[in-house]
């Protein structure tokens, strides 16, 4: 199957939102392949080249790196899949993400699954998760809600300009959430 006839499902919400749990369960539901962004980016950056050690400094300081690594890093992952259907989860980050995905990959998502979520409880969740990620603490955390509103934000109002959004609660349950996630999907 070529690029453009993929199926691309962009997960977006704020961190700790819950994308990475409730694409688990969609990728074992409905046979999704599931990219997350962010594990890409670090596992580039653990490669120790000089782009990765670049990308490092950028993250530890909370910002976004270049469009075209991560859509490259995405790309690539999608291609050497062998699938079609997939979840991108945290991505885009931005609208320059969003443009850079359209020019290189060729073609738009097939809608945005939208993780709503109140940051106090976000704040909480992430402070009590025990992955250990180096940007699990309080002032990394702030900066990421930063840039979650003042560049992530716009990409969800674009989509849902378009009415690409499926809007979804998460500070329900998990299974809660995976309720109204399935629905999108059968």
């Amino acid at each position: 199957m070529s690029e453009e006839e993929s199926t691309v499902i962009f997960v977006l919400g704020g961190p700790g939102s819950g994308k990475g749990t409730q694409c688990a369960k969609i990728v074992d539901s409905f046979g999704y392949v599931h990219f997350s962004a962010g594990d890409l980016l670090r596992q580039f950056v653990r490669s120790g080249t000089k782009e990765g050690n670049e990308c490092a400094e950028m993250m530890q300081q909370g910002k976004i790196v270049p469009s075209s690594v991560t859509v490259n890093l995405l790309k690539t992952a999608m291609k050497e899949s062998g699938q079609s259907k997939f979840l991108i989860d945290g991505f885009p980050r931005n609208l320059e993400n969003r443009d850079t995905f359209l020019s290189v990959v060729g073609h738009d998502c097939t809608f945005v699954l939208f993780f709503d979520c109140p940051e106090d409880v976000l704040e909480k969740r992430l402070l009590g998760r025990a992955e250990g990620r180096a940007d699990d603490n309080i002032e990394t955390i702030k900066k990421r809600f930063k840039t979650y509103q003042d560049q992530t934000m716009p990409v969800i109002e674009h989509y849902d300009k378009k009415g690409m959004v499926k809007h979804v609660k998460t500070d329900v349950s998990i299974e809660e959430v995976f309720e109204k996630v399935s629905a999108f999907f059968k």
